[in-house]
């Protein structure tokens, strides 16, 4: 097997446009894979089928190499969850519903799941129905980390979380990584994805437009730069000397220029010796990639 996950022309109806329609995706085992997309866009619903919590019209979908939905009993033993929308069974505390979870889940050994609290500020002790947004979330994540299971299966888990505590999270799906885990997680912020993801899929309206490597987001080919000169001058004598395919001029004192990483520096030799007002790099960011996506409709 060299796919952990796996999705085949996978699609659920729901009628008028709403679903998703012709899935296909694969990921490979110890991969953290983005799903990013809009309100609506289907994210949700890809992540019930692969919860086996509903059968596809049409397609298969097959993880560790059992089907979805016909072996959902037996993945189980295989996947940690965190839903979209948290509703928690009738316990008292968070102490309470983590300890009965724990016992489902076989742990005696209560020394991750308190070190799992402790990183994400945790009070278990509170009323469960009665935490903010944000305590239900943590302590749906500490649910999930702490079944120590092969596949992690995210859904918007950063939800409700401020900046903080985020930043604990990521650094929680980092190690999770390190572990050989391999992560399927869904959000709606470019920034997390970019920090973990290996590869991220977009969806639009039901169907996967795009898929992107991180590794060419976070290390590209070529690189942009605007550049404007102290006089026009200088920037004319900068385009007779650089002969550069890719110079654009955009205004009387300032070029811009793109060019592969590996020749920054030939760039930067040209540059000696000019009086420079700015010199700015853009980066490519996967929100670049994605508006760029829906806005040519694909």
């Amino acid at each position: 097997m060299t796919e952990m996950i796996e999705l085949s022309g996978v699609t659920k109806d729901f009628g008028k446009g709403r679903g998703i329609y012709d899935l296909s995706m694969s990921l490979e085992p110890g991969v953290v894979y983005g799903f990013i997309g809009t309100n609506g866009s289907g994210k949700t619903t890809t992540i019930r089928n692969l919860m086996g919590f509903m059968k596809p019209d049409r397609g298969t979908i097959r993880i560790k190499g059992k089907d979805a939905w016909k072996d959902r009993t037996e993945l189980k033993h295989y996947i940690s969850y965190v839903p979209g929308q948290i509703e928690f069974p009738r316990f008292r505390t968070g102490t309470q519903f983590l300890r009965h979870y724990a016992k489902y889940l076989d742990i005696e050994d209560f020394t991750y799941m308190e070190r799992l609290i402790s990183r994400l500020q945790l009070d278990p002790s509170a009323n469960l129905r009665r935490m903010s947004k944000g305590m239900k979330q943590k302590t749906a994540i500490v649910a999930a980390l702490m079944g120590d299971r092969e596949i992690l299966i995210l859904d918007e888990p950063t939800t409700g979380l401020d900046p903080l505590m985020r930043e604990a999270f990521l650094k929680l799906i980092r190690e999770e990584k390190a572990k050989g885990r391999t992560i399927f997680m869904s959000s709606h912020i470019f920034e997390e994805i970019e920090e973990v993801c290996d590869k991220a899929a977009i969806i639009h309206r039901g169907r996967v437009i795009r898929t992107v490597d991180m590794d060419q987001i976070r290390n590209p080919e070529n690189k942009w730069f605007c550049i404007t000169f102290n006089t026009a001058w200088d920037r004319a004598d900068f385009v007779d000397r650089f002969r550069y395919d890719t110079v654009k001029i955009v205004g009387g004192r300032s070029l811009e220029v793109t060019l592969p990483t590996r020749d920054i520096i030939i760039l930067l030799q040209h540059l000696k010796g000019y009086l420079i007002c700015e010199f700015q790099e853009r980066h490519t960011t996967l929100e670049t990639y994605f508006k760029e996506a829906i806005g040519k409709g694909e």
